[in-house]
């Protein structure tokens, strides 16, 4: 069996583990069941989550066993972590919606079939039912108040606040392990490396309560080259569902990374050979937009399949001039002047911003700039929004 640890350094993953000669012996003789956290605050996975979904593949491919943890029961009390504010509360109703959205879109990436099939578990299920007094008594000694203010998932809100609610986040992820360990046999968890001081907890709750070896792995943060986390547009998130991110709009997203983070990008978010990365990304010149574009297609081919990914890649040689068809909007007659067509065709979100717009000279419709507001638009016209976004007018 090969050592996964292997593939997932060499591609850039692995930031921090816990015990790793212990654990890279074990990746290396059996089959390691481990798990993954996911919090359904939205009813749809996002970029941040992407490379989770990556990692447990390889995990899974390489013939380990993941366990997929939706936190339907620690969303109701809201990881403080990277956040400046408590997070609004959400009813049960809506944490079980988002449960489903998130098990469609995670079968695209992960195996519920096989030797070592996946399986998802809500943490609602021990938690909502846990004697309070009784949790604090078996878990809480456990735990340090010191050492808990010192964690970085609490840096950021100490100053702001933090509440007697979200502190217990901390003891409730450990109990998530413990939970998995005895149940399934569980002895690692994975995440983001924001997420270090919760994780290490789970696997040092195991080694206290039940003598035994538990292991944690973090992986680097989704960030570009300037540090700037990942995934958001002037839209917001850019999320796997094509109701609220369109496979064209995910593939320009991909398409247009900076050139320095192609490479990374490719190495952590697709399944292409080293040898056929490095070959892509060896020229710095024009030639990297040829990486640029491979990276998009791939991405947008994992999470949409093989037909959108193609057809996003025409869409976007047609916006470059290079040949293929442009995404079309349609719209209605009453919306046949620019202000309106890019309201309408969902370019922009209101009319004011959309007038804006085109006093800063940044909408064209074919080859014109656009400086009256109230300039007509006919069936067929291409609009465009800087160099990124080019859509076919239909008016019906």
């Amino acid at each position: 069996m090969a050592n996964v640890m292997d593939t997932l350094r060499e591609r850039g993953f692995i930031k921090q583990t816990v015990y790793e000669e212990d654990l890279y012996k074990l990746l290396g003789e059996q089959s390691v069941t481990f798990y993954t956290g996911f919090d359904p605050t939205a009813d749809s996975l996002h970029i941040g989550h992407f490379m989770q979904l990556i990692a447990i593949k390889h995990m899974q491919e390489a013939g380990h066993k993941p366990i997929i943890l939706i936190g339907g029961g620690t969303a109701m009390i809201g990881d403080p972590t990277g956040k400046t504010d408590m997070r609004k509360m959400m009813t049960r109703e809506t944490i079980d919606y988002h449960v489903s959205c998130f098990k469609t879109q995670m079968s695209k990436f992960v195996s519920f079939e096989g030797e070592n099939a996946a399986i998802i578990v809500n943490n609602a299920d021990w938690l909502l039912n846990l004697n309070y007094l009784d949790f604090i008594r078996d878990i809480g000694t456990h735990f340090s108040v010191n050492e808990m203010l010192r964690a970085k998932c609490f840096e950021t809100r100490l100053e702001r606040g933090l509440s007697f609610l979200e502190f217990n986040y901390m003891p409730m992820q450990g109990y998530d392990f413990l939970h998995l360990f005895k149940k399934y046999g569980c002895v690692l968890e994975l995440g983001g490396d924001d997420q270090w001081s919760n994780i290490l907890a789970g696997a040092n709750l195991i080694r206290v309560k039940e003598k035994k070896p538990a292991y944690a792995m973090t992986f680097t943060l989704l960030v570009t080259s300037e540090g700037k986390k990942m995934g958001k547009t002037e839209k917001g998130a850019v999320w796997l569902d094509e109701n609220k991110t369109s496979p064209y709009e995910f593939f320009q997203y991909w398409r247009n990374v900076a050139d320095e983070d192609v490479e990374k990008l490719l190495k952590l978010l697709t399944f292409l050979p080293l040898e056929d990365i490095a070959g892509l990304v060896k020229h710095k010149d024009e030639r990297i937009n040829t990486a640029k574009e491979t990276l998009a297609y791939e991405l947008t081919k994992l999470v949409h399949g093989e037909e959108k990914a193609s057809k996003a890649r025409s869409q976007a040689r047609a916006a470059f001039g290079e040949g293929g068809d442009l995404p079309e909007k349609h719209i209605s007659l009453e919306s046949a002047t620019v202000i309106s067509a890019l309201v309408a065709a969902g370019i922009c979100t209101s009319n004011g911003e959309a007038r804006r717009l085109i006093q800063q000279g940044g909408v064209s419709v074919n080859e014109d700039k656009v400086t009256d507001i109230n300039a007509p638009v006919k069936d067929g016209d291409v609009i465009h929004k800087g160099k990124k976004v080019h859509i076919k007018l239909r008016l019906n």
